[in-house]
């Protein structure tokens, strides 16, 4: 197959439902196949363990992780203040704003970023210059709820997840390799 020339695309996976993390992911796994170099961010998550931290580490060396959140804001175990928080998030947009620019990496996925900017933990400002630092064939994903709409106009690719339905709702906990 002919391989045409590469256009790189802004990615926003946003919505209610599962799944955004995981189709990121997939994503990741995907390119991987073709020996790209990936940095994924994780905005908001930090403070638990779950599987993809582990997962992720069998595909190194394509794929770096950075986890700069401090955790779930304002929810479950959080104790931290909300300047804690932005924090961490400030350091994630440098990161990410560092990352992009290097030119080391064909696919940067931004995890949560815009539960973060939701929260006000990113200004809208900030998410302007992380959008506009991509390169024209560089593959930028950012996932989470309550995507700008901004930043679903400049999009070229966005995937709303709704939940339809949910194990919960049947007083299912979130279990271990699926949701964690």
């Amino acid at each position: 197959m002919a391989e045409d020339k590469k256009v790189g695309l802004l990615i926003v996976y946003t919505g209610n439902g599962k799944g955004k993390t995981t189709a990121s992911l997939g994503m990741c796994v995907r390119a991987v196949g073709y020996d790209w170099r990936i940095c994924i961010i994780q905005f908001i998550k930090g403070s638990w363990k779950y599987g993809e931290l582990e997962g992720i580490k069998r595909l190194l060396p394509n794929v770096e992780l950075n986890v700069i959140g401090e955790g779930f804001v304002g929810i479950i175990d959080d104790n931290k203040s909300f300047e804690e928080h932005r924090r961490a998030a400030q350091n994630g947009v440098n990161l990410a704003l560092e990352k992009i620019k290097s030119g080391q990496y064909q696919l940067v996925v931004l995890d949560e970023l815009n539960v973060a900017c939701d929260l006000g933990l990113v200004t809208e400002q900030e998410l302007h210059q992380i959008v506009e630092a991509r390169k024209s064939d560089q593959y930028l994903v950012i996932t989470g709820r309550n995507a700008s709409d901004w930043l679903i106009e400049k999009a070229d690719l966005v995937t709303e997840m709704k939940e339809v339905k949910h194990p919960y709702q049947k007083g299912i906990l979130a279990q271990k390799g699926i949701d964690w």
